[in-house]
């Protein structure tokens, strides 16, 4: 597993306040939100700046203009759900407003295969891609298109989910989330929405990713300055509504007298409270629902009152990332990582913030 984001936050001089920033979840197959992209963009926290940065000049690559360049966008996965659509239109639409002819943007989507997505790299490169930006599927077994895209000198922005490669020397920094904030805040919100006392329910991300590991380690730790809320029950759903909801209707029959649910993403969510309410509960009321994404239909089922709390991940990298390397280019030091913000949703803002989810 990747080491935990906060560990590594190294931040960008050069520039009046340094880049951080932050990445998301992996997400299978389900029907997405009616959602074009649009709302916030990422954007990075400050921090005090560091002079010892990755630099154009400690990489020898070719000084490129990224509004000129052929710029290559791996996405790892199906875009059948809102994170991933939101991911890939906000690089599209970030690329247009840059001015980066259509032909200049070229995109490939694993389809969640990994050695597809390591393929689908090594094409970007044959293409020509000069820059690539990279929604990787795991942390761990995307050395060889990295090595790949290393020997014909192209830097590699990674969003999303961490790689355990090594920045400025495998690829350039890692553009996303703090996952482990992201639990804490969720187990604040679940501890807040049940008052403190109940028992638990985990539905854990995919395994493999920095993303479910991190995740989990926030909410526990922060789970237990909360001694009334214990945890009884953790399975994973792989990010997935049907499986979120499969698991959820497996968990209410072990334990019937759950009172809360966290999942480490919407999707999962969602499937929880299909499962719930088929079984009868009542979820945002009987059950108490957390979880972490921003997908409007979360946002609405807070809304409507079958929800509690979402802790936001936002998808909207393009302008980060495009600012990043253009950064890179002019010969300005860039971190190993750049943490975004992130909003969150609970019954006294959903109604109000829901325009902003994806």
């Amino acid at each position: 597993m990747s080491p935990s984001v906060p560990a590594r936050f190294a931040l960008v001089a050069g520039t009046a306040t340094a880049l951080v920033l932050a990445g998301c979840t992996s997400r299978e197959e389900t029907p997405a939100a009616q959602s074009n992209g649009s709302g916030p963009a990422a954007s990075a926290a400050s921090a005090a700046p560091t002079a010892d940065g990755c630099t154009i000049d400690k990489t020898g690559y070719p000084k490129l203009d990224p509004k000129t360049a052929i710029v290559g966008f791996s996405q790892s996965e199906k875009e059948a759900n809102p994170f991933r659509i939101a991911e890939t239109q906000s690089i599209r639409t970030e690329a247009g407003k840059l001015g980066i002819p259509a032909d200049h943007l070229l995109t490939t989507n694993a389809q969640s295969d990994l050695n597809k997505q390591i393929s689908d790299i090594k094409s970007l490169l044959d293409r020509g891609a000069q820059l690539l930006i990279v929604a990787p599927l795991n942390s761990d077994g995307l050395q060889p298109a990295l090595d790949a895209a290393k020997a014909k000198k192209v830097p590699v922005v990674t969003i999303d989910r961490q790689v355990t490669s090594k920045p400025c020397t495998d690829y350039l920094t890692f553009i996303g989330s703090n996952f482990i904030e992201q639990g804490h805040r969720a187990a604040a919100a679940l501890a807040k929405s049940t008052g403190g006392n109940g028992k638990v329910a985990i539905l854990l991300g995919s395994s493999g990713n920095n993303v479910t590991t991190d995740r989990t380690k926030g909410f526990k730790d922060e789970l237990a300055k909360t001694p009334g809320l214990t945890v009884v029950a953790e399975q994973t759903g792989e990010f997935d509504r049907s499986k979120g909801q499969s698991v959820m209707e497996q968990l209410i029959q072990s334990h019937p007298d759950l009172t809360a649910v966290y999942a480490e993403n919407d999707e999962m969510g969602i499937g929880a409270v299909n499962a719930l309410k088929t079984a009868g509960k009542n979820p945002g009321k009987d059950v108490k629902v957390v979880s972490v994404d921003g997908t409007r239909n979360a946002v609405q089922l807070i809304a409507d009152g079958s929800y509690n709390a979402v802790i936001e991940s936002n998808p909207r990298f393009g302008q980060l990332a495009l600012q990043t390397l253009q950064q890179f280019e002019d010969g300005k030091p860039i971190p190993p990582s750049i943490v975004i913000t992130d909003d969150s949703y609970d019954e006294s803002n959903a109604a109000q913030k829901v325009g902003n989810a994806y």
